[in-house]
């Protein structure tokens, strides 16, 4: 798999980039700040899956929501070890990168941002939108994940600035709560509310 991806990496029709949903320079810079965190090391019995595959195998999970079984046939490994793979990787991800997404604070904060929107949209402190992030129906959960689109899913809620920089992101709700409950139940209307 390691051939197969350093030829994505080579290949000029940006098949990196519809594999992982993200630039080389970008994957670069995440398998720089978690490789540490998410390497292993060979053993006499088999040889550890590098840093990079780790890295792609959740990328491209996180972007399309494959089972384990279809990135078992895209990577050539054992859905179990996949099942380990990603939760690992994204624990990694979230504890290196948890301060890289910060709600403005101060009014001067919101005014900047404001600012890059005022051309065209004046008076925006930014773009939101949802995402719907399929899994597995968790257990006795009944219907509370099922939503609209037929399958379980749990929400990402985002807001990015006129750069599309990320300052805010919340994700966990479930699938069945319509956008408007999303951003009703996320920590960004929570703390508005409070202030208001």
């Amino acid at each position: 798999m390691e051939k197969q991806l350093s030829e994505l990496v080579a290949e000029p029709s940006g098949e990196f980039h519809k594999l992982t949903r993200m630039s080389l320079a970008d994957f670069e810079y995440l398998l720089n700040q978690i490789s540490s965190k998410i390497s292993k090391q060979d053993t006499q019995l088999r040889k550890a899956i590098p840093a990079q595959i780790r890295l792609a195998i959740t990328l491209r999970y996180l972007a399309t929501g494959d089972d384990f079984q279809s990135l078992h046939f895209l990577f050539k490994i054992s859905p179990q070890l996949i099942s380990n793979i990603i939760p690992e990787v994204c624990s990694a991800l979230n504890e290196v990168l948890k301060d890289e997404i910060k709600i403005p604070s101060w009014p001067n904060e919101w005014l900047e941002i404001e600012k890059g929107f005022s051309p065209t949209l004046p008076r925006a402190i930014g773009s939101i939108d949802g995402k719907h992030i399929v899994l597995e129906s968790p257990i006795n959960s009944g219907s509370q994940y099922y939503n609209y689109k037929r399958t379980f899913s749990i929400v990402l809620l985002a807001v990015v600035d006129s750069q599309y920089k990320f300052i805010f992101a919340d994700i966990g709700c479930q699938g069945r709560i319509s956008d408007g409950g999303v951003f009703g139940n996320c920590l960004l209307w929570k703390k508005n509310a409070q202030t208001n």
